[in-house]
Order: structure tokens, then C-alpha cells, then sequence
């Protein structure tokens, strides 16, 4: 059984799993028996579904964290509070109908709930961690867990000393198409014909969504970019026409190094192999996609990410020398200063790429696997 969601970053990952467990009970002749529980509004309840994973929703409340405690007092977050019990006897229903040999759980609100049925049923549980401090559910699950999975080695000290025992270092699982990319396939598929390839590429990224602080930095940047280099701008679909008129006016020696693209889908990987440097924010997901390819970053963390997440993210591949980190208010001045020697250095590029593959796990699925199914077997 799986449970998580909310976001991909706690989607994604668990459905890598499930597919990596799938694929490795196959080639023992076994087939996998699989329950996803979430919320109705999560990314999980169109995920699981569309990959022919069964889905069961349990209700649950969603805490509004912030630094001011008066507002974590607030009415709605009182009301959501009471829900995440109301949870529990739904959940234990589920998994006492279903009877897994295991439960997964990746974070999100949805987890706590299906965590504890799985503990009062007394059914193995597993917990996954993505980022580098225990996620607020994983934080309330991690005495309930047979094995907590985290992602970096850097977590190992920041769990309470009575549950690291329990503690496994895997990785964050991603997709293995993202490992398989083809640059020369990039050129093709996004008609990258103006690129000049003796330059370095950019890859610029704010999620699926695009990010307008990113937007904007690189907008004002654009012009000193593609002096250096050919750029790939993923802008989100909401905000092609505001860019596309302000590439309209870029000298035409330069404007054909500059390919904007509302989302960025398949053909991700192979965009991925050709980028020299990316320059993004530090979710988790990107964090573990980026590292196991080696690619030198400029992260521009979501600064309303919960736990400032992806600022602490950032600044830890920071002083590992695997990237630079850009936080605050962040102008194209310093996004000069920071992709500028990457960009003029081949040799810096490649150092970070090394420090950067440190970090990486591009092994994670499997190695999560190998714990649920030694959790299983116990």
C-alpha cells in the first residue's frame, strides 16, 4: 500500500517505487498487488488512477504553517487540525480490508492518517523522506516506522536519536527516462536549429507552472545570456505571450539562440542532457534529477516552500560546492555574477559536475525497493 501525495514532490517519487517494484517482481514471475490512499484534491488521485494503480481517498486537514504562531491559530487551521484524526478510523478501515504486506508513505497530509491505521494494524511501515529535514507528517510518523528512507546522509543527524536506528540512506527516487536523454535529440524535437553549439546551454526552469521571479531575473538577464550562451527558457504556459514580446526585440544574431517554451514534457530528458548549466528552483524532485545527472545548477529557491525547504536544499549543495544558490530578492545582476563563471569556465563546470554526482543517487528506486521489501519479509 502507498499513501502520500499533495504534490509531486511526495507523488512522483512513490510512484517511481511502485513502478520499480512492479518491474522487479516481474522478472521473478511475481506480480505486484498495489493500493494507493490519498486525498480527492491531490496530484495523486489523477496520477495513481492514470497508471492503473487502484486509489482510495480518505479525508484529512491540511495545517497552514507559518512563522507567526498566531496565525498557525487561525480558525482554518483549527478546523483542518481536528480533521487529521476523523482520518484514522477511515484509513484503518482500508488497510484492514486491504491487508498489505507493507505500507509506503512519502509525506503529505494524507500520510498521517493511513501511517497510524498502518501502525494499529501493525503492518510494516516505511517511510520516505525527500528532502533533507523530516516533512511535518513523516515528522509525526517517524515512531510509528520499521524503516524511515531518507534521501541525503546529512538527515541521519537531524532525527531524534531514538528512531535513527531505523534510518536507511536510498536517495530520492526518479524517473530512469530522465538518466536517458540525448542531447542531439533536444535539437531535434524543440527545432533548436539557430543554436550555436560551440556555446554553452542554459536550461532555465520554474516548474510546470513557470516561475515569475525566475522569469523575470532572466528577462532582464537575456540580452548578456545569449552572449554567452544558447538558452532554453520552460516559462509556464500562462506567461509565453509577455516573453515572447520582449524576444521579439533581441538582436537577430541572438535571437536564435533563445527557445522559449510554455512546459517542457518528454522531451525533458533530453533538453537535460544538452543543458551545461540549469538554472532553477531546489525542490527535492529537481534536486535528485540534477544531481544524479551532474549538472551544474543555479538554484533559485521558492521562498514560500514549506520549512523554507528548498533555500536550506540549496544552500547545502552550496557548501558542497555542487551549486550556487541564489536567495531573496534575486536580480539579474546576481544571476550574472553566478552563471558568468560557469558559463566562461569550462573547467568549473566540470568540477561542479563532479561534487554535484556526489550527492546523486541515480540507484534511489532501487535501493527504496530493497527497503520495502526487507520491511515486507520481517
Amino acid at each position: 500500500m502507498v499513501t502520500g501525495g499533495g504534490t509531486g514532490g511526495h507523488t512522483y517519487p512513490a510512484l517511481t517505487a511502485v513502478r520499480t517494484l512492479q518491474n522487479r517482481l516481474a522478472t521473478e514471475g511475481r506480480a505486484l498487488d498495489v493500493l494507493w490512499i490519498g486525498t480527492a484534491e491531490g496530484l495523486e488521485a489523477r496520477v495513481a488512477p492514470g497508471e492503473g494503480i487502484a486509489f482510495a481517498t480518505v479525508a484529512t486537514g491540511k495545517i497552514r504553517r507559518s512563522a507567526n504562531p498566531l496565525k498557525m491559530m487561525s480558525a482554518a487551521n483549527m478546523r483542518d487540525m481536528a480533521r487529521v484524526p476523523l482520518g484514522v478510523a477511515p484509513a484503518r478501515k482500508v488497510v484492514a480490508d486491504f491487508r498489505p504486506d507493507v505500507v509506503l508513505a512519502t509525506g503529505g497530509y494524507v500520510a498521517v492518517p493511513a501511517g497510524l491505521a498502518a501502525r494499529m494494524c501493525r503492518v510494516p511501515l516505511v517511510l520516505h523522506e525527500q528532502t533533507v529535514r523530516l516533512g511535518l507528517a513523516n515528522r509525526k510518523l517517524a515512531g510509528s516506522a520499521t524503516r524511515i528512507a531518507v534521501s541525503s546522509e546529512s538527515t541521519v543527524p537531524l532525527l531524534p536519536q531514538d528512531v535513527r536506528g531505523a534510518s536507511v540512506v536510498t536517495g530520492n527516487p526518479i524517473r530512469p527516462e530522465v538518466l536517458a536523454g540525448h542531447a542531439d535529440k533536444a535539437v531535434q524535437a524543440l527545432g533548436l536549429h539557430g543554436f550555436d553549439r560551440r556555446l554553452p546551454t542554459v536550461y532555465v526552469t520554474g516548474g510546470a507552472q513557470g516561475s515569475q521571479q525566475i522569469n523575470g531575473v532572466v528577462r532582464d538577464a537575456l540580452p548578456w545570456l545569449l552572449q554567452r550562451a544558447n538558452v532554453i527558457h520552460q516559462c509556464g504556459p500562462d506567461n509565453v505571450g509577455e516573453l515572447r514580446q520582449h524576444a521579439a526585440a533581441l538582436p537577430a544574431e541572438s535571437a536564435g539562440r533563445y527557445r522559449l517554451a510554455g512546459f517542457v514534457g518528454p522531451e525533458l530528458p533530453d533538453v537535460l542532457a544538452l543543458a551545461d548549466v540549469v538554472v532553477s528552483r531546489s525542490g527535492a524532485g529537481t534536486l535528485a534529477e540534477l544531481t544524479a545527472l551532474g549538472k551544474p545548477a543555479v538554484f533559485i529557491p521558492l521562498a514560500s516552500s514549506a520549512g523554507n525547504e528548498q533555500a536550506h536544499n540549496a544552500r547545502h549543495l552550496e557548501e558542497a560546492g555542487a551549486a550556487v544558490a541564489l536567495l531573496g530578492d534575486v536580480t539579474a545582476d546576481q544571476l550574472r555574477d553566478a552563471v558568468g563563471p560557469l558559463l566562461a569556465d569550462p573547467a568549473r563546470r566540470a568540477e561542479m559536475t563532479q561534487r554535484a554526482r556526489a550527492h546523486g543517487r541515480p540507484d534511489a528506486a532501487d535501493r527504496l525497493v530493497d527497503v520495502i521489501l526487507s520491511a515486507a519479509s520481517n
